[in-house]
């Protein structure tokens, strides 16, 4: 059951490696490039893939820029300043998927249960509230009882003596 979910966000991570391969292949063909930036692109298209397929290593695995820039160790500007094409592709893939990553897959069950939890605990607590309701009222009846009792057998009451 694990290997399904994973399945169906393959082909986002599938697009996104390819990418970083091509990329990376760029860098190393152009003699301009520092290896920096090729450190910085690897780092990120990983962390793409680490998003997309749902299974975060530095951040909480929403699929956001900040989520991306954690993920890949580096600051948030270098995604929303430097590397603008990768954050745009990140977004791009992002919007391609139609579906959650699992964490959010799991923090929406984990809301669901809690949420049944509350709406069980509700319902014992509006019952125990009854129940107690019901026992203030016979202990009301009963002490009342009781005092009536009490006033009719006070000493002070007359005692008839019957005759043998």
């Amino acid at each position: 059951m694990t290997e399904q979910p994973q399945a169906e966000h393959r082909p986002a991570a599938e697009i996104a490696t390819a990418i970083r391969d091509a990329l990376t292949q760029a860098a190393e063909a152009t003699a301009t490039s520092r290896t920096e930036d090729a450190t910085e692109v690897r780092a990120i298209t990983e962390a793409m893939v680490r998003l997309l397929i749902g299974v975060p290593l530095r951040s909480n695995g929403q699929l956001t820029i900040k989520s991306l820039a954690e993920e890949a160790g580096l600051r948030r500007n270098k995604l929303t300043h430097k590397h603008t094409g990768l954050k745009d592709l990140f977004y791009a893939l992002v919007r391609s998927q139609d579906h959650r990553p699992k964490i959010a897959d799991q923090l929406q069950a984990d809301n669901d249960r809690l949420r049944q939890k509350l709406a069980d605990l509700r319902t014992v607590h509006t019952r125990l509230s009854d129940q107690l309701g019901r026992y203030a009222r016979i202990i009301h009846v009963l002490e009342v009882e009781n005092a009536q009792l009490r006033e009719q057998s006070r000493p002070e009451a007359t005692i008839r003596v019957l005759g043998r």
